[in-house]
């Protein structure tokens, strides 16, 4: 199977002025990875004929990098329409590890992308690391929503985000958002998050008041074992239970599946 259009999806909005999911099944993870590569570059593009650059925020996880692996060997064709010199990358989640712990997104994201494309040093803007002179998370969360801010146009809190990318984890966590009472309620850009109920156990996170921002959210998800949290988000369940529930963009939210991952949904929600 594959994704209907490439490109930007229309925009529809539901309930309470958010933007409805739309969905796109793909048939297992190498086919998903590289159809989200090919929307991505060309979504990238798009942005860059509008604002003369592109803003991405990454994630981390395996679908996530397998994306960024995927963009970097396109076809020189599809490479062609974006200036990758003229691409802010930033991140939406990091582990609060020393700067050259393999477990670390932005190592990851380099490896696979950054580097094979040759984005330059000053367009990539990662969380700090453990060993960055910032002794407390909380230090290095708030040194990193300062950065966000003074990349804002004026009057704003943030920089624009043309597609910001996220996975999704088996029990619904987004970025390093985890479920709990404290979800919906956070409205500073990006937090410290200790205590965490997978390893390594001390992250920084965008919240969901800066994550549904974007102009566009993909949520980038395979594996039957995220099946049932894909069906609870995609029926409303409660985000302080789900948080990829209260996950938006603000003009479109995509939710790119693997045939796993969609398997729970009504075929009706299965888009091709």
């Amino acid at each position: 199977m594959s994704p209907s259009h490439p490109g930007r999806a229309p925009s529809e909005t539901g309930p309470g002025g958010r933007t409805r999911p739309h969905v796109l099944t793909l048939a297992d993870p190498d086919q998903l990875a590289r159809a989200v590569a090919s929307a991505l570059t060309a979504r990238l593009a798009a942005a860059q004929s509008v604002h003369g650059t592109a803003s991405l925020v990454l994630t981390g996880g395996g679908i996530g990098t397998a994306v960024l692996a995927r963009v970097a060997t396109l076809p020189p064709a599809d490479h062609r329409p974006v200036d990758w010199s003229a691409v802010e990358v930033w991140w939406s989640d990091e582990r609060f590890v020393p700067a050259d712990d393999r477990q670390r997104n932005d190592l990851q994201a380099r490896r696979a992308l950054l580097d094979p494309i040759g984005v330059p040093a000053d367009r990539v803007h990662p969380m700090p690391a453990s060993d960055s002179g910032f002794a407390r998370p909380e230090d290095a969360a708030a040194w990193y929503a300062g950065r966000l801010a003074a990349a804002a146009a004026p009057g704003q809190r943030l920089p624009r985000f043309d597609v910001l990318l996220l996975g999704v984890g088996a029990e619904g966590h987004v970025a390093s958002i985890f479920p709990g009472p404290t979800v919906l309620a956070d409205d500073r850009l990006v937090v410290a998050v200790r205590n965490c109920p997978k390893p390594p156990p001390t992250r920084l996170s965008m919240t969901l008041s800066a994550i549904n921002t974007a102009a566009e959210v993909w949520l980038v998800v395979a594996g039957q074992d995220k099946a049932a949290a894909v069906t609870a988000a995609l029926s409303g369940a409660d985000a302080r239970l789900l948080p990829a529930a209260g996950v938006h963009g603000v003009s479109t939210t995509r939710w790119w599946l693997d045939g796993s991952a969609a398997r729970a949904l009504p075929r009706a929600q299965k888009r091709p």
